[in-house]
């Protein structure tokens, strides 16, 4: 933060945080993925070349500017993230306010809004608002004349879901991005006025052009597909999770499940009901009701936990669904043992029955 030792700090810091968020499925989301990301992103930028202690320490490596890829890069990044947030919602449920209907449900308790959040004009109006705000933001800031009002939409969308929907950082972090999209003369004026401004005007092509592209290339286009998989798998991502993660697809729906999970011993041919309470904490229980993989996961854990004692087992499940208010559906077929099969990294697991089985 105070920019000593800038780069071993920075990549420090992204390979713990990497490190806390993957061993913590339960509490997956979008915006700490993100924030693997942009830290990782950091780890490239000169962000210690003027206020900062290795400036300090070293006055060779003191520039009062930066090359203009360290702004580009977020922004793109930015807008890969916006861009298929919206083009996710674009869907039936989100559509007709259902899955809005259910989220502001959760809310009423609220003082003072509580009951204004159940309006179903103002449900009408957070759903198509969300989709133009995340289509559009990016493209409004980076055009001049509607920058000061995108900003002002900005402040009061991001502190809204703050408040409403309590996202963590997420607001802010975005709110901060603002300042790449200002002239660099505005933000000195308002910042850094006792900094020196750089008034050159020349094209500057650095020496490590070459790799640089290659490797935003690279990345930006792994960050461009990843969230187009799910087309080319079988069924409805909604429904299957398969191809949800990693994908900007935020706060689309409401899922609830019931799952029981039985284990049966092949040597005594005796079945054993699991107490999930026994396993899981209450975030994980709700994680291995609704999601295949984590359902999958669970029950690889079962096995190695009975191997252990010398028990060979097949584990079953028996999951019900449902997906925005609907009725529940089978999820799972009760018939599969999932302790004996492998997971599809990259295709569809045909153990997840169809979305429109009855």
């Amino acid at each position: 933060m105070f920019g000593y030792k800038y780069r071993l700090g920075i990549i420090g810091f992204t390979l713990l945080w990497a490190g806390t968020y993957f061993m913590q499925k339960a509490s997956y989301n979008n915006h700490y993925y993100l924030l693997i990301l942009l830290s990782a992103i950091m780890a490239l930028q000169p962000a210690n070349k003027y206020f900062s202690i290795d400036a300090k320490l070293n006055p060779n490596i003191k520039s009062i500017s930066m090359p203009q890829w360290c702004k580009g890069v977020f922004i793109l990044q930015m807008f890969i993230v916006y861009t298929y947030a919206s083009v996710a919602k674009i869907y039936p449920d989100w559509l007709d306010t259902t899955v809005m209907e259910i989220l502001m449900r959760g809310k009423k308790h609220y003082i003072i809004v509580g009951e204004l959040l159940q309006n179903k004009t103002l449900h009408y109006i957070l759903a198509y608002g969300g989709i133009l705000f995340d289509g559009l933001i990016i493209p409004l800031l980076l055009y001049k004349p509607t920058r000061k009002v995108a900003f002002i939409l900005s402040i009061f969308f991001h502190l809204f879901n703050s408040f409403i929907f309590q996202v963590g950082i997420f607001p802010y972090l975005s709110l901060a991005f603002a300042l790449f999209f200002f002239d660099p003369k505005v933000i000195h004026k308002l910042f850094l006025k006792q900094k020196p401004f750089y008034k050159e005007d020349a094209l500057i092509i650095p020496s490590y052009k070459t790799p640089f592209l290659i490797l935003f290339g690279i990345y930006f286009l792994i960050q461009i597909g990843l969230p187009l998989r799910h087309n080319f798998i079988k069924d409805n991502v909604l429904w299957t999770e398969e191809g949800h993660r990693l994908s900007w697809r935020m706060m689309l729906r409401a899922k609830h499940g019931i799952a029981t999970f039985k284990v049966f011993d092949k040597k005594t041919e005796k079945t054993i009901n699991i107490k999930l309470s026994d396993y899981l904490t209450k975030k994980q229980q709700r994680l291995v009701t609704t999601k295949p993989d984590v359902i999958w996961q669970f029950a690889q854990h079962l096995k190695q936990s009975f191997n252990t004692n010398g028990q060979d087992v097949s584990v079953f499940v028996n999951c019900r669904v449902k997906v925005n208010g609907k009725p529940y559906k089978q999820l799972i077929n009760p018939k599969t043992d999932l302790a004996n099969i492998e997971w599809q990294t990259f295709k569809h697991s045909d153990w997840i029955l169809p979305s429109k089985q009855d």
